[in-house]
């Protein structure tokens, strides 16, 4: 079974229009998880955590996304092999 894993985070804004972080240091990893199910509740609990600060955004990352199984490694990949 492929795994589905998804990244939650979030921080406060620079401008709520943007995604720009006002200070990368103070992201907040809320967690990784499994599948978008769990991903979502977890972020969905951040967001009304925070819902009274316009700044704070937070963000589900489609980790499963970055790496394609299917395509050959680069060579920094193969190194540790």
């Amino acid at each position: 079974m492929t795994q589905r894993l998804h990244l939650v985070f979030g921080g406060e804004l620079v401008d709520p229009g943007k995604n720009v972080f006002r200070d990368v240091s103070k992201i907040h990893m809320v967690g990784m998880f499994p599948d978008y199910a769990s991903a979502y509740a977890a972020w969905k609990a951040e967001a009304q955590r925070t819902v009274d600060n316009a700044h704070m955004r937070y963000f589900i990352a489609h980790i499963h996304r970055l790496r394609d199984e299917e395509a050959a490694a680069s060579a920094t990949e193969e190194l540790g092999t």
